[in-house]
């Protein structure tokens, strides 16, 4: 009992500093004020742990900052030297962060070190001089862009917190600091928004970038004298208290030099959906220019990144947001939902999160919140309405993630929507953005529903957007296909599978089919026979048909017989078009045979690739199911490379563990010599082997992405041809899709992407290429750059 009570109290304790500012029946203050001094009694035995706990929610709680930063000021007030081992503490934990790349971690470390400034626990002069550090790598030489864009926008956003405090103590050195950001900010690149814009149009909400939209609110906040009304400010009420305290200076901070490993953030738009004009009614939407939609925003950001996990806790956190009575809340969640789901080049969380999130949201229980649900439901009606009629400037993948999200959203509602508002989409052309959309979602739906359901929602003039019904369409049905080339043979490969025939017994019947593409079959017959394909796959399909699994065993026993057939490029492609045709109206299993095929080395990667970009699939080319099948062959291909990688690694560590070990033991006697040198002998063998595997994989990897990028480079090519010599306007909705599905490619892979720029750069990107699709090329350099 004696040696659990320190654990008790360490949980205790831990659970008081995490729970404070939560929903309680007496104040902040008070809680604030009784927190404090249970912790200042508990000091002398568990200092450790409570510095510990309070960095700890310094970087993992941001939403709660200025709560904590005014505990950590009380603890100052009694306790100096506290105060001091805090602010070390915290010192070395942002050291800690920027060395592992926790760019965002570290932003709400400098953050809170900052606002315990207004705290009275740390001098104004030495936190300027600390920005000033930060603001100085703007003159380092040979960095990359993203790495000072960090470190101004760390300055720029601790600014709505702090800039009041440093402007009174320190103005001249504030307005120098402020000039320099604007110096960069003026001269920095910025090739890359393009890439990044949810939405191509500036109208109705401009697209901004992420700093020069923060610095415009900055300098707002400036002409407003610092005037901030929304951030919470407990430390107001213990200012007698406070001002009393001694403060610390904090030690010089030199930003940690580049380093070629270093990952800084990407840079980011502003994602913009609402102003003040579409909430008409109760308190107004803070202007996109003003500090307190930074403030807003960053704060549900914020809560979403803490319990994202907790759909229930994140809902009911976000709709309990202090002095929600003050701003339209429903839109701003809506607002931040969205542009997180969409933020290219991925959403921070997974997609399906957004889904639960948003409809976790609407199910809270009306008894409680009745106005909130049903006006939250509401704002999302308004937003999914918004974005519809924005289609024609939305980027593809975020459509893509628009008909994913809208199609699961409406699966936990009955598929109730008020489908006549959208009939405008049945006026135009069917490749245009709304009517492929409409077609998209409806196929997505019946992937969580059923053919006859999705006919029965939809009103009837929709039906020629609803997809058709997923049915095998066997070529050698009946009768009526006898006249084709190998129908005697399927009936006899189809009463040979039907009686349990061997893998070799298949192969001596498929023998017996005739080659169309030579006079005699070569000897042993198992050259490339597109019949031969044919007959066998049509067939072997046809009688496993009826579920997947029914399908994916009819592959695995019949595998040495299509591993076979498709020995040569042509047999892999022809396979590829086999099951196409087959199951051309059930995408969604053709997806999960070509990913079987892959797992089973039936097809490779580059086989598949070639097959999407070939003519036979002109037609399905913009269909978001094809890139749903492109990308996962690619993730395929990079997960092969990544844990042929790993295991290299494991044995190169095992090898040098081994050897540190004989090392040590080399007093001990010959034979157990012996036996580490067979050992280190079979390792160096092992090691051998796994890194021509990763030569052989990554040389693979790259074959792959030229594959890619050289189809789309001669696609676009011929489209740009054509439109110039008939002199048409380039930019036709297939145009859109396919440039964007390029950006796509460059933006989902582009870790991996980044290692083979140079080769890229020599074989493809090169400086002859038309300027449209090589802008595309520098677009995505600019991200890192």
């Amino acid at each position: 009992r004696r040696t659990s009570e320190p654990i008790e109290i360490e949980d205790r304790l831990e659970s008081l500093i995490c729970r404070v500012g939560e929903k309680s029946t007496s104040s902040l203050e008070s809680n604030l004020e009784g927190l404090a001094g249970v912790l200042e009694a508990d000091l002398p035995n568990y200092k450790n742990k409570i510095l510990r706990i309070l960095c700890a929610v310094a970087r993992l709680l941001p939403e709660k900052l200025t709560v904590y930063t005014t505990l950590v000021g009380l603890l100052n007030a009694k306790n100096y030297n506290f105060g001091g081992e805090f602010v070390e503490a915290m010192i070395r934990q942002l050291k800690e962060t920027l060395k592992s790349n926790l760019y965002s971690e570290a932003v709400y470390l400098v953050r809170f070190l900052s606002d315990l400034v207004n705290c009275h626990v740390i001098a104004a002069p030495s936190m300027v001089a600390m920005f000033e550090n930060f603001v100085s790598v703007t003159q380092e030489e040979d960095i990359p862009q993203v790495r000072s864009d960090w470190y101004v926008y760390a300055v720029l956003s601790c600014l709505p917190w702090v800039g009041k405090e440093l402007y009174e103590k320190k103005d001249v050195e504030m307005d120098r600091l402020l000039n320099q950001i604007d110096g960069y900010l003026k001269r920095r690149q910025k090739t890359h928004v393009p890439m990044l814009q949810v939405w191509s149009a500036e109208k109705p909400h401009p697209q901004e970038e992420y700093l020069d939209c923060l610095w415009a609110q900055v300098q707002k906040l400036k002409k407003d004298r610092w005037q901030e009304r929304h951030i919470l400010r407990p430390y107001i009420a213990f200012d007698s208290v406070l001002c009393e305290a001694l403060q610390h200076n904090l030690p010089p901070f030199t930003p940690p030099a580049h380093s070629d490993d270093a990952v800084y953030p990407m840079p980011r738009v502003v994602f913009r959906m609402f102003d003040y004009t579409d909430a008409p009614e109760g308190p107004v939407m803070p202007g996109s220019h003003s500090v307190e939609r930074f403030v807003i925003e960053e704060n549900l950001h914020c809560i979403i990144k803490s319990h994202w996990r907790e759909r229930k806790t994140c809902a009911a956190q976000l709709l309990s947001y202090p002095g929600k009575n003050k701003i339209p809340l429903n839109y701003h969640i809506v607002e931040v939902i969205f542009g997180e789901l969409f933020q290219l080049p991925a959403p921070p969380h997974i997609e399906v999160m957004y889904t639960a999130l948003l409809i976790e949201l609407c199910k809270l229980q009306p008894g409680s919140l009745p106005q909130v649900v049903s006006f939250l439901t509401a704002r999302l009606a308004q937003a999914t309405e918004m974005m519809y009629m924005r289609l024609d400037t939305m980027n593809t993948t975020c459509v893509d993630r628009f008909v994913s999200w809208f199609s699961h959203h409406l699966s936990n509602f009955q598929f109730r929507w008020s489908w006549d508002d959208w009939a405008d989409c049945l006026t135009v052309d069917p490749e245009k953005p709304k009517p492929k959309f409409v077609k998209e979602v409806l196929e997505k739906s019946m992937r969580l529903s059923y053919h006859q359901r999705i006919v029965d929602i939809v009103p009837s003039g929709f039906s020629g957007l609803i997809p058709a019904e997923p049915l095998f369409q066997y070529k050698y049905e009946d009768e009526s296909s006898s006249s084709l080339p190998g129908y005697a043979m399927a009936i006899t490969v189809g009463n040979a599978i039907k009686n349990r025939a061997s893998n070799d017994e298949i192969l001596a019947v498929l023998k017996e089919v005739p080659n169309p593409n030579q006079e005699d079959d070569d000897d042993e017959g198992y050259g490339f026979n597109p019949l031969k394909i044919d007959v066998f796959l049509q067939t072997l399909l046809h009688l496993a048909a009826k579920s997947f699994s029914h399908s994916f065993s009819a592959l695995a026993k019949f595998h040495e017989v299509l591993k076979t057939l498709t020995e040569s490029d042509e047999g892999k492609l022809h396979i590829l078009k086999v099951v196409y045709e087959a199951w051309r109206n059930h995408p969604q299993m053709i997806a999960v045979l070509v990913d079987k095929m892959i797992r089973t080395q039936i097809v490779d990667c580059a086989a598949v690739a070639n097959w999407i970009f070939s003519s036979d699939m002109a037609h399905d080319f913009t269909r978001l199911y094809m890139w749903e099948i492109l990308h996962s062959t690619i993730r395929k291909m990079n997960k092969h490379v990544q844990k042929i990688q790993k295991e290299l690694e494991e044995a190169k560590d095992k090898l040098e563990k081994q050897q540190h070990k004989k090392q040590k033991d080399s007093g001990d006697e010959e034979d157990m010599e012996k036996n580490s040198e067979d050992e280190d002998g079979q390792l160096e063998e092992q090691i051998e082997r796994l890194q021509e595997k990763v030569e052989s994989a990554q040389s693979e990897q790259k074959n792959l992405f030229l594959v890619i990028f050289q189809r789309f480079i001669m696609l676009l090519t011929e489209h740009l041809v054509r439109c110039e010599t008939g002199s048409v306007d380039i930019n036709t909705s297939w145009y859109k899709n396919c440039i964007e599905r390029l950006q796509q490619i460059f933006l989902m892979h582009h870790v991996i992407i980044q290692q083979y720029m140079g080769t890229l750069e020599n074989l493809l990107f090169t400086a002859e290429l038309d300027h449209h699709i090589l802008a595309v090329y520098q677009q995505f350099c600019a991200l890192q750059l």
